[in-house]
């Protein structure tokens, strides 16, 4: 949640800076996650003063201005806004300067053979509105020179994660009253206004799923004006929050809900028909909400609907048809009460997220009804006029407030800290719980979140401060300590220092996918999809690390770089045919881009190829144990790889340890990647484990006597894999061959048609004595008839 400091002392007295009030956050269980300063956006620009203006001479929608900065000589500025004109007061923003809305540096330059230093600037380009017609026109009174910032009095802004247990503190009052019964200033609440009605409401509101809607309040304002704008100060709160200022009567419920932590509604009354009733929505009914979509409803849901249909998905979204626009003269005002777990498998139904729903599921104060409704009035009435109704009370929501023993002594036992009873007495009324006799805590009906002692002792505690809660060490047993990681831990770990010292990016990308990329890569296999996900966007587990990392790799990509090699260490998830889940711990690596620049050595640059990802893969599977000489190069990638650059790696027909090589042209043209791309999946479960794996590390035992080499170059259809020909080559004699590899394949002049010339380096070792001439003569012929088996014969 965003506000600015500025906002925030509207409700608290203090004198404390935005650091302090930041640490105090901290303090109290309210994680401060940035403070922006929006003057810093602002520097560079300046209150000037338009001297003169006069056409362009090459063109006709261009001014040329002469402005006075207060510093100096006047600056000549070529502007093109329409209502750039002599004696106007803007805003200047001079060579240096960097524009909020699109980053562009502002420098001296020539436009249209014309010399300009600097740019007038819009609403819009300081992102301070939408306005962009022409630029900003200033009151005559400002300061001439100023810095705007200045002028315009911003203020810091601070943003606060508020964990879910806490919505009294949605909205910036109840954080200004945390922070006063931390001591850090005093709370000053707003007081209700009175209301004067003129007549009574025209409207029966009534609520007919009083489980669902426990309570419905409402009025009617005629002649409302709403083509005006909201106030500046609600305006500036509002973009300091992340807000759009929309029109005065958005404005002032989207204040209401960010001050208070209440939602509300207004409805164009000329859009109503008959009642406006709180009730289940009937299946099948449909409505169509304030972002543009239709959502289907069911008889579990709570809407509100007049006898024309659904205007309202009660508690989450308004309607469409029923919303306020600058011919609105007449409205409607909604406050109510909504069951938070209704709110919330509604939302989850229908995958639908707003404001109104994160408040509403998790407990608004139903003791703010009456309130809101009248600080909501007071704020339209002000803005756009109109005459209010008298206040329709429908139903009632929940008033009986909970009662809790508490002993003071817990707050030592469960919270690890000593503190006085008076001090736990003043905080818990600081927050407005009444402590009675034998401390009987009775708490404000806006903590729901409440339900024991141990959450009065947490109360306590973080009032006083969680730094002041000692850190004590978990008791350790004597002796060395048993290790902790499991296997599979323990193999991970070993795989991410190996995937870094091979030049790899560690990556952690979601665990979530788009529906349409999980399905790329589910290879037919029953994909699991959410029912509550983060994202519409983000709704099915992966199968496959690779998208997370291709998508990963094309931002990458779309920011300027050259070149990405990624890893990833994580899970797969898939649904088993009983319906329960199963997770498959996997490596996932993408190579895209440049591998090596281009130089004067080595000329144009070098991207990855297939031959780079089966390096990384090898690599990577002799890391994690695997045996790497025994591993079979096979096809049938899958269909999201190229069917000529890629292979599988096997130990035997059927366990599949990798997959490797580019990625299909469709694949990347799916996920709009430009460029070839290989990408590299291991298997981890697939790897089997070491066997008799111990502690202990066998001793080196190095040979005593030199090892020899044999080439041989044998003739080989041109289709036969070169790994085929070497493990072959290697079979021939298990004993006495250590090591064969490949050094030369040449096709051409001197070569059959059809034919290739494959010439490998074998490697002999001997044991206990030299080799023999006619032992290696005999293992010479064992290797010969073993590539024959392959096809080969040897060159001659």
């Amino acid at each position: 949640m965003k506000f600015s400091l500025e906002w925030l002392k509207h409700f608290l007295d203090t004198d404390a800076s935005v650091r302090e009030i930041a640490a105090t956050l901290n303090r109290i269980g309210h994680e401060v996650e940035g403070i922006e300063d929006p003057a810093d956006k602002l520097a560079g620009f300046r209150v000037a003063e338009v001297l003169t203006a006069a056409p362009h001479p090459d063109a006709d929608k261009l001014q040329v201005l002469t402005v006075d900065t207060g510093e100096g000589d006047p600056l000549q500025v070529v502007c093109g806004a329409p209502n750039a004109r002599a004696g106007m007061k803007g805003v200047l923003g001079l060579p240096g300067a960097v524009v909020p809305a699109n980053g562009m540096e502002l420098r001296k330059s020539a436009i249209r053979g014309v010399e300009s230093n600097g740019m007038m600037c819009s609403v819009r380009e300081l992102e301070l509105g939408d306005e962009h017609d022409g630029i900003i026109e200033l009151p005559e009174d400002a300061p001439v020179g100023e810095a705007f910032a200045e002028y315009q009095g911003t203020s810091p802004v601070l943003d606060v994660a508020i964990t879910p247990n806490r919505p009294d503190c949605m909205g910036v009052a109840g954080i200004a009253r945390d922070l006063a019964a931390a001591g850090l200033g005093t709370f000053t609440p707003v007081a209700a206004p009175e209301i004067t009605a003129e007549g009574a409401c025209p409207v029966e509101i009534r609520t007919d799923d009083p489980e669902g809607c426990p309570a419905f309040y409402g009025r009617v304002i005629r002649g409302v004006d709403n083509t005006v704008s909201s106030p500046e100060w609600m305006q500036q709160r509002l973009i300091a929050a992340g807000q759009r200022p929309i029109s005065a009567l958005v404005d002032a419920t989207n204040y209401l809900m960010l001050a208070f932590g209440r939602p509300a509604h207004v409805y164009d009354l000329a859009k109503l028909t008959g009642a406006v009733v709180a009730r289940r929505a009937r299946d099948g009914e449909q409505v169509e909400a304030l972002n543009e979509k239709t959502y289907t409803l069911d008889d579990s849901m709570t809407v509100i609907a007049d006898e024309a249909g659904v205007h309202d998905i009660a508690g989450i979204m308004g309607g469409e048809h029923s919303g306020a626009t600058e011919t609105t003269t007449d409205v409607l005002l909604e406050i109510a009460y909504f069951d938070p777990e209704r709110i919330g498998v509604t939302g989850r139904k229908l995958g639908l997220a707003s404001d109104a729903r994160t408040r509403f599921e998790r407990g608004v104060d139903p003791a703010f009804l009456d309130d809101g409704l009248a600080i909501l009035t007071d704020l339209i009435v002000r803005t756009c006029g109109g005459s209010p109704s008298e206040v329709v009370r429908a139903g009632s929501p929940p008033s009986e407030p909970k009662v809790v023993a508490f002993d003071p002594a817990k707050t030592a036992s469960l919270g690890g800290i000593d503190i006085a009873e008076g001090e736990q007495r003043r905080i818990l009324e600081s927050l407005d719980f009444s402590v009675g006799p034998n401390w009987q805590v009775t708490c404000p009906l806006r903590r729901h979140d409440i339900e024991g002692p141990a959450d009065l002792v947490e109360e306590v505690v973080r009032i006083h401060g969680l730094d002041a809660v000692e850190s004590v060490p978990l008791p350790r047993a004597d002796g060395v300590a048993r290790p902790t990681a499991t296997p599979q831990q323990a193999l991970e770990r070993k795989l991410r220092r190996a995937a870094a010292a091979q030049g790899l990016d560690e990556a952690v990308t979601w665990s979530f996918l788009p529906t349409a990329d999980a399905e790329h890569f589910a290879d037919g296999t029953a994909l699991w999809v959410l029912d509550n996900p983060i994202s519409e966007d983000m709704k099915a587990m992966r199968p496959s690390l690779i998208p997370g990392l291709l998508a990963a790799a094309k931002r990458n990509a779309d920011r300027g770089s050259d070149g990405s090699s990624l890893f990833e260490v994580g899970r797969r998830y898939f649904r088993k045919a009983d319906g329960s889940s199963d997770e498959k711990p996997t490596l996932g690596v993408v190579l895209a881009g440049e591998k090596t620049a281009r130089g004067w050595q080595q000329g144009k640059a070098r991207a990855y190829d297939a031959y780079d990802a089966k390096a990384v893969a090898t690599a990577l599977l002799e890391a994690a144990g695997a045996p790497v000489a025994n591993l079979m190069v096979m096809g049938e990638a899958g269909e999201q790889f190229h069917p000529g650059q890629s292979a599988t790696l096997r130990l035997g027909p059927k366990n599949v340890l990798a997959r490797l090589g580019a990625l299909h042209p469709a694949t990347l043209k799916a996920f709009d990647v430009d460029g070839a791309v290989m990408a590299v999946e291991i298997f981890l479960d697939a790897i089997p484990p070491k066997k008799n794996a111990g502690f202990a590390r066998p001793t080196y035992d190095p040979p005593a006597l030199q090892a020899i080499t044999r080439d041989f170059a044998f003739l080989v259809p041109a289709g036969l894999a070169a790994g085929d020909l070497v493990r072959a080559v290697k079979g021939a004699d298990k004993q006495a061959i250590t090591d064969a590899r490949v050094f030369d394949v040449f096709a051409g002049a001197g070569v059959p048609e059809g034919m290739k010339s494959i010439a490998v380096e074998v490697t002999l070792q001997p044991g206990d004595k030299s080799f023999k001439d006619e032992e290696i003569r005999a293992i010479s012929d064992r290797i010969v008839a073993a590539a024959a088996k392959q096809g080969a014969e040897l060159r001659g």
